[in-house]
């Protein structure tokens, strides 16, 4: 620090800048993009969501995840795996006792608590950028106390992961007995995607190696946390990836189950 001793007479505290930045690069198209990507998926899965028809394909047993699992009374008894036990209600999601828990898992997600902090609040936009806000509280006030909960929503996650594994083995299915189509390749594809960007989860790295004062001593969980640690790395790319492979599984099982075109079977 410089004392008002060795200060050179006139000399400010800071520089006068008048422009709230210097960058002269497209620093707000990361943002922007970050708008339109995440407004879009939601707008598309809000819709799905409370549409309650074209999610289930009989034949072959293709079940969207936007509807697994299938526990309202609107239910298609096939696509019931677990029960109905839920009204209903077209305000109520078929797949209300897992999606909760999917949005909070997202939410609180490190990746995306950064997406929509700087695209959506603009706090800050981008580095050099002012924040948008006059006053800034982090993440001690109520709602955003709530992002402490990222910890527990990775165990639903993971459950959840579990289920989209059964629905996926199920869909090998078709009305001569075992089947494998493009229906199968997508749903597989979409739950590896799933499993990794929820492995790849900072609490889940945490998890499994976070506490541990020797790695020599616990080898497997070292060479778990190496590989936890390797796919922590892309956690932001899996985060947009699983957004596409979850838009593109259920768009596939809507066209099929609204009959707009047919499965590509390879087997049955």
């Amino acid at each position: 620090m410089t004392s008002t001793a060795t200060r050179p007479r006139g000399a400010r505290a800071r520089a006068a800048i008048a422009a709230k930045t210097l960058r002269t690069d497209r620093w707000w198209l990361a943002p922007l993009i970050t708008v339109i990507g995440l407004g879009s998926w939601v707008t598309y899965a809000t819709v799905r969501v409370f549409m309650h028809k074209w999610y289930w394909v009989d034949d072959y047993h293709y079940l969207t995840p936007f509807y697994s699992p299938c526990v309202t009374e609107a239910c298609v008894p096939e696509a019931a795996h677990f029960g109905r036990f839920l009204p209903g209600w077209w305000i109520i999601p078929d797949a209300a006792m897992t999606l909760p828990f999917l949005l909070l898992f997202r939410l609180t997600c490190y990746y995306y608590r950064k997406a929509y902090y700087r695209s959506f609040w603009l706090s800050p936009p981008a580095c050099a950028v002012p924040d948008g806000h006059k006053t800034y509280s982090g993440e001690t006030r109520f709602p955003l106390l709530g992002q402490n909960l990222h910890r527990y929503a990775f165990y639903a996650a993971a459950i959840i992961s579990l289920i989209n594994t059964w629905d996926a083995i199920l869909a090998f299915h078709s009305p001569e007995g075992f089947g494998f189509g493009l229906g199968n390749v997508i749903l597989l594809v979409n739950v590896i995607m799933l499993w990794a960007y929820t492995v790849s989860c900072h609490s889940c790295r945490h998890i499994m190696g976070g506490r541990l004062k020797h790695f020599s001593k616990h080898p497997f969980r070292y060479r778990a946390w190496t590989g936890i640690s390797w796919l922590n790395v892309r956690h932001m790319q899996l985060a947009w990836i699983t957004l596409g492979t979850l838009a593109l599984t259920d768009f596939y099982i809507m066209a099929l189950a609204a009959g707009w075109f047919s499965d590509l079977r390879f087997i049955n």
